[in-house]
């Protein structure tokens, strides 16, 4: 006698059947992101080509900004909200990133860095984890900032706040694309609001002046990304990823389909 099915089994079949040619395609986008980066010649800054680049040095920052939980100053940050879920894993329902450039240095020149839609490896930052009901100061005031990032029902959960930065002098791998110097000089929105003519925006006029390029996601070639570890490290940590994803979404569809199979050939679903 066949007893009663689990009605979560064909549910969670449907979702494996489905997602598995998905795993399998993004473990193919890994891959090509993989020989992207090793086809692709570091490359000094002064002489950098136009077109998809990859540059590495140090960072410098081009306005003051400080990372929204921690208030310490940096040139960029990342962070993400995440919700614990019934069977105690996480959910991350709420990514952000800074959008305001930075410069990146190296000994022949300097580039302008645009973030936003990068890719960032940052793999040092802060993790905290708190109820929501019971939130300290810096992550209620984030919230209240951003009153979509999470629904109310959010707030009765436990909660993991993490946060990445870059700092000044810290050195960064940058693969992206190179455009050339806008002709103008335009200074950062919070020195363009107030007027000031102090030694910042002084010291930021001579710093952009200075840049050989600016390096952005392009609109064609969407590859972009920002890490803190080696080029060696990034690819292999990408292949790895590739190579299980390639190898588990094929796996994870038949053993799904398995399942159906199986169930519709003894009429389980009756």
């Amino acid at each position: 006698m066949i007893g009663p099915i689990d009605p979560r089994l064909p549910l969670a079949a449907t979702v494996a059947l489905a997602a598995g040619p998905v795993v399998f395609y993004r473990g193919f986008r890994h891959m090509n992101t993989c020989r992207l980066i090793e086809n692709t010649p570091t490359a000094r800054i002064r002489s950098m080509p136009m077109g998809l680049v990859e540059i590495d040095g140090e960072v410098v920052p081009r306005s003051a900004m400080v990372a929204p939980f921690s208030g310490q100053p940096c040139a960029y940050w990342e962070v993400d909200v995440a919700v614990r879920g019934r069977r105690g894993g996480w959910s991350v329902v709420h990514r952000n990133q800074s959008g305001q450039p930075f410069y990146l240095k190296d000994d022949t020149g300097q580039a302008l860095v645009y973030p936003h839609g990068a890719t960032g490896r940052i793999p040092h930052g802060t993790e905290e984890t708190c109820l929501g009901l019971t939130l300290p100061d810096c992550y209620a005031h984030y919230l209240q900032e951003h009153p979509t990032a999470l629904g109310p029902a959010y707030r009765l959960s436990m909660m993991r706040f993490r946060e990445r930065k870059l700092e000044e002098g810290e050195r960064v791998y940058v693969l992206g694309t190179a455009v050339p110097r806008a002709a103008e000089v335009v200074i950062s929105e919070p020195l363009q609001a107030t007027g000031t003519d102090d030694w910042r925006a002084l010291r930021l006029h001579s710093l952009d002046t200075e840049v050989d390029a600016v390096v952005r996601r392009g609109s064609n070639q969407t590859t972009f990304i920002i890490s803190q570890t080696s080029e060696r490290d990034l690819v292999m940590a990408l292949r790895w990823k590739a190579l299980g994803m390639i190898c588990g979404g094929p796996a994870l569809a038949l053993a799904a389909l398995g399942y159906w199979l199986s169930a519709l050939s003894l009429g389980r679903l009756r």
